[in-house]
């Protein structure tokens, strides 16, 4: 089933953290589509909750180099 959940992310500097988080989900299978804000300092992602599930999400984030966790709303 796709879903869609925001994660808020800490320790970006700049416009091109958003598109190194982006490119490393989005190339992580059962996810569909990645955007990372960085002014709002969070990502939204569509992914295949059968596939993907949250804490992956956020352990992929953190493999990049940042830290994540998922918004309550």
């Amino acid at each position: 089933m796709t879903i869609k959940k925001m994660f808020k992310v800490s320790g970006m500097h700049c416009t091109g953290c958003t598109l190194e988080i982006d490119d490393a989900l989005e190339e992580t299978e059962g996810i569909e589509e990645a955007n990372t804000h960085y002014a709002k300092a969070q990502t939204e992602v569509k992914f295949d909750s059968e596939r993907v599930n949250e804490g992956q999400i956020i352990k992929l984030i953190k493999k990049v180099g940042y830290n994540a966790t998922l918004t309550t709303n």
